[in-house]
């Protein structure tokens, strides 16, 4: 599978070239081969989004059939929520965030879950519990942190995006690490 943009990826469906359940399992597929050497994902949601591929095959949104990929600690429903620590291994929420809702309603598919450095409370995603995140460029090297099983996955082609967090650098660290581009998002004022 040859990399693609969002665009390219949405043209493809519109021409018949392929479906969501193709591209998803493509992506499944890349994740079994790559991620033992990454430790990108803490939780792949084969079943799930194999499941909400096909759903989404027979209705458009904004992301129809975008493969996307959450840090640990942002709520999927009825998929564990690790927050990246052994801890909370069994915490499974009964909802999704907003952010999950919004990219759900708007046709994204959710492949995962992605390491990072435990409770984000740190910038080398070296997590005790779940193994460190690796550098797909150099596996000597931090992925940095705390959403570094985002940027890896991202540039790793693991998935189209990923939703991470950033406080003080964890988003922004990570993509300049990986080199892919992190945005972190604004805050509305009231």
């Amino acid at each position: 599978m040859a990399r693609k943009t969002i665009e390219q990826l949405q043209q493809g469906y519109r021409n018949g070239n392929f479906t969501p359940t193709e591209i998803v399992q493509d992506y499944i597929r890349l994740i079994e081969v790559r991620n033992e050497k990454l430790n990108a994902f803490i939780t792949v949601t084969q079943k799930e989004a194999l499941a909400e591929a096909t759903i989404t095959d027979d209705r458009k949104g904004q992301l129809y059939g975008v493969p996307v990929t959450y840090k640990d600690l942002i709520s999927t429903k009825a998929i564990p929520t690790t927050n990246g620590s052994s801890i909370e291994r069994g915490y499974v929420p009964d909802r999704d965030a907003p952010i999950v809702a919004t990219l759900r309603r708007a046709g994204a598919v959710r492949l995962g879950k992605v390491n990072l450095h435990e409770y984000a409370f740190g910038i080398t995603s070296n997590n005790p519990h779940f193994g460190p995140v690796r550098n797909p460029w150099n596996e000597n090297v931090t992925p940095g942190g705390s959403s570094g099983g985002s940027a890896a996955a991202v540039a790793s082609d693991l998935c189209m995006f990923s939703m991470g967090t950033d406080t003080g650098g964890s988003i922004r660290i990570p993509a300049a690490s990986c080199g892919v581009v992190g945005l972190k998002p604004g805050v509305r004022l009231k």
